[in-house]
C-alpha cells in the first residue's frame, strides 16, 4: 500500500505503469534465458507456467491486433517469442534437466475455469463476441499462470538464484500492473469502470489483476528478505506458496 501511494505521486502518467509492468515481465524472462544458456538446465523451471504464459500472450496478442495496435502488442510480441524459446529449450535441449515429477500442477485446472469465466462474463464493447470473449480470457489466465511455478518451488522448498530472480520480476510486474488499474480508477473517481462496460466485467478486471499480485506476494517478501539476508539460494517455509 506504501508503494502504490509512492507511485501514485511520483508516476503522473499512470499509463507508464503497465509499459513498465510488460518491461520487467520480459526482463523476467531475459534472465530465464541467460539460465539456460549459462547454466544448461532447466531444473527448477515449470514448463506448464510457461505454456500457459504463451497461451494468455498469444491471446492478447491476437486481441491487440484486432482491436488496438500500440506499444504494448510490441512488447507482448518479444515477451512471447521468448517464451516460446524457453518452452522449445525445456522441452527439447534441456529436456534431461526438467523436473517433470515436480511439475505436477493440472493445468485444465487454471484453463477450464477461465474459458468457462470468459464465455460468463466478458466485456461488454462493441467488439465482435469472440474477440470480447478472448480478451476476457487472457485477462484471467494472465491471473492464475504462475501457479504451476509456484506449485515446482513448494515441491522442491530450494529455489535456485536465477529462478527466484524471474519469480521475483513476474512478481514486481503484475503489481506494477495492478498499480496501474487501481491509480487509474482513482484518478478517474471510479468512471474507468464504466468505462470498460457494464455488468460484471469492470469489477473483474480489477479483481484479476489483485489477485494476481497477492499470489506472488508471500514469495516476494521471502525473496527480499533472502536478499537482504545475503542469500543466493531462496529456502522456502512450509505453506508459503
Amino acid at each position: 500500500m506504501a508503494a502504490l501511494v509512492l507511485l501514485r505521486f511520483v508516476v503522473h502518467d499512470h499509463d507508464n505503469l503497465f509499459v513498465a509492468a510488460e518491461a520487467v515481465h520480459s526482463i523476467g524472462i531475459g534472465v530465464l534465458i541467460y539460465k539456460l544458456m549459462k547454466e544448461k538446465t532447466c531444473a527448477g523451471l515449470s514448463l506448464k507456467s510457461q505454456e500457459l504464459t504463451a497461451i494468455f500472450l498469444a491471446v492478447r496478442l491476437y486481441c491487440s491486433f484486432v482491436m488496438e495496435y500500440d506499444i504494448h502488442t510490441v512488447l507482448d510480441m518479444a515477451t512471447l517469442c521468448a517464451t516460446l524459446w524457453v518452452i522449445y529449450m525445456i522441452r527439447f535441449n534441456l529436456r534431461s534437466s526438467y523436473m517433470e515429477e515436480k511439475d505436477n500442477f493440472a493445468i485444465y485446472y487454471v484453463v477450464g475455469p477461465c474459458l468457462g469465466l470468459a464465455l460468463l462474463i466478458h466485456p461488454s464493447t462493441s467488439h465482435n463476441i469472440v474477440n470480447r470473449i478472448c480478451w476476457a480470457f487472457c485477462v484471467y489466465l494472465e491471473a492464475v499462470s504462475v501457479l504451476p511455478q509456484l506449485r515446482v518451488m513448494q515441491n522442491t522448498k530450494i529455489v535456485e538464484p536465477f529462478t527466484a530472480h524471474y519469480v521475483f520480476a513476474l512478481g514486481v510486474a503484475r503489481f506494477l500492473s495492478c498499480a496501474h488499474w487501481v491509480l487509474q480508477v482513482l484518478d478517474t473517481r471510479g468512471h474507468l469502470l464504466v468505462a470498460l462496460g457494464y455488468g460484471l466485467w469492470p469489477s473483474m478486471v480489477l479483481i484479476s489483476e489483485i489477485v494476481q499480485t497477492f499470489i506472488l506476494a508471500d514469495f516476494c517478501y521471502y525473496y527480499v528478505k533472502s536478499v537482504f539476508g545475503g542469500q543466493l539460494v531462496l529456502r522456502l517455509p512450509s505453506g508459503v506458496v
